[in-house]
């Protein structure tokens, strides 16, 4: 029996492909503007301590450019945090990477080697400060830190810079009054949970799964971080004016808030590259992280907050050229 269509058939298929070919050249269109082969070559992307936010988001993002550009090779680094990403694509370590905004102008006023060449692509999501305590701790406010242990962060992370702000606001000094321990969110809740620290600090999105995954085996607290601390820091200046005063809702670990909002400080994190990475390369980048937010958002719930609008402000960075074509390119 012939596999042949019939003529008639033939006649209505023609069509249908063609109908089909022309959605496909629409839909390229969009993804890839102006019919723009894909950026190629290798990059390195600098993300975070494992069970953080910065390492669940890059690698999710890595999957997005696989997509979008799939003979680009995107090499992950995991990282202390802000801090050592901030100094890593300054450097020429990594070519992309995520980093709180007070951690971005540190390096900045501290004339960091390279800062001249830092540059914005988005602004992604907060990082809210958690400071947590177990659930029978007599610990009930920064001050009950003294002479307590105390994890802070890795050396070169934005916990670190953070909570040492925290903590010096309230009158406490990180290097005498406490004992500083370098755990981040990747041993922080064990520790806690062995009680052989009294309490850590952490800052990432919300919720962080490290801490989500805590919650629903051990019984711990947050401590608040009062408007007031957050008022005496921006009084401080500096890096210091990028910290908000607000409150970690009580939908993001509901088994430890119980219905309650907590005071805490929260801080932008910024997409940034340098000067010399090539602007066709930026401006996919962007497009990728904007147009892949519902996608990852559904996994890293801080994702959902990139917003286009928003987007474009990446004090204290300027933009890179390749994002400000792609802004630019949307804009109604």
């Amino acid at each position: 029996m012939s596999k042949t269509f019939p003529l008639i058939g033939r006649r209505r298929a023609l069509p249908a492909t063609a109908a089909g070919a022309v959605v496909l050249g629409l839909l390229l269109w969009w993804l890839l503007p102006l019919g723009e082969r894909p950026p190629s070559g290798t990059i390195v992307f600098s993300t975070g301590t494992p069970r953080g936010v910065y390492q669940e988001y890059g690698e999710r993002l890595r999957a997005e450019f696989a997509k979008d550009m799939p003979d680009l090779k995107v090499t992950l680094l995991n990282s202390a945090g802000s801090q050592e990403n901030v100094q890593r694509v300054a450097t020429g370590k990594a070519d992309f990477t995520i980093a709180a905004a007070d951690a971005v102008e540190a390096y900045e006023l501290d004339h960091g080697r390279g800062a001249g060449r830092l540059r914005g692509v988005a602004r992604l999501y907060d990082d809210y400060v958690h400071l947590i305590v177990r659930t029978d701790s007599d610990i009930r406010s920064i001050a009950d830190l003294r002479h307590k242990r105390v994890a802070t962060g890795l050396p070169d992370s934005g916990v670190r810079l953070i909570a040492d702000r925290v903590l010096k606001a309230a009158g406490i000094d990180p290097r005498k009054d406490i004992t500083p321990v370098a755990d981040g969110i990747d041993t922080g809740p064990g520790q806690l949970e062995q009680r052989k620290i009294d309490a850590f600090f952490w800052s990432g999105g919300l919720p962080t799964k490290g801490l989500a995954a805590l919650a629903g085996k051990s019984a711990f607290k947050f401590l608040p971080i009062e408007g007031a601390l957050v008022a005496k820091l921006h009084s401080e200046g500096e890096a210091a004016r990028y910290y908000r005063a607000t409150n970690i809702p009580e939908s993001a670990y509901p088994a430890v808030q119980q219905g309650n909002e907590v005071p805490t400080i929260a801080v932008s994190n910024l997409l940034m590259t340098r000067t010399d990475i090539d602007p066709r390369l930026a401006e996919w980048v962007t497009r990728t992280v904007i147009k892949s937010r519902d996608g990852i958002g559904a996994h890293v719930h801080s994702a959902q907050l990139v917003d286009l609008r928003t987007a474009v402000y990446t004090d204290p960075l300027p933009l890179q050229e390749g994002a400000r074509r792609y802004y630019r390119s949307v804009k109604p």
